[in-house]
């Protein structure tokens, strides 16, 4: 599983809709409104490495209103939720 969090600038025009948009996109598993230099962030899981450009370039970044991106993959992943499903298998 490859796991990426995606940084999105917005045109204003697009921020009460982009939201939804970007929840909608397969592969994406999150998606926030923040505050800072940055509009919106996108948590990607995707099964293989392959499909991230996909997400990213082919979709993401194709949306009306999205301006740039900025893309970090995750090495690893650490979860509570992960972690504690781990250890209650067999429990």
């Amino acid at each position: 599983m490859t796991h990426a969090v995606v940084l999105i600038e917005a045109e204003r025009d697009a921020m009460s809709r982009l939201g939804g948009e970007l929840a909608d996109i397969d592969g994406v598993a999150e998606a926030y409104s923040v505050t800072g230099e940055w509009d919106f962030v996108a948590i990607v899981r995707v099964p293989r490495h392959e499909q991230l450009a996909d997400v990213v370039t082919g979709q993401i970044t194709q949306l009306p209103g999205v301006s740039r991106t900025q893309t970090m993959v995750a090495f690893e992943a650490f979860s509570r939720h992960d972690l504690e499903a781990l250890f209650s298998i067999g429990g």
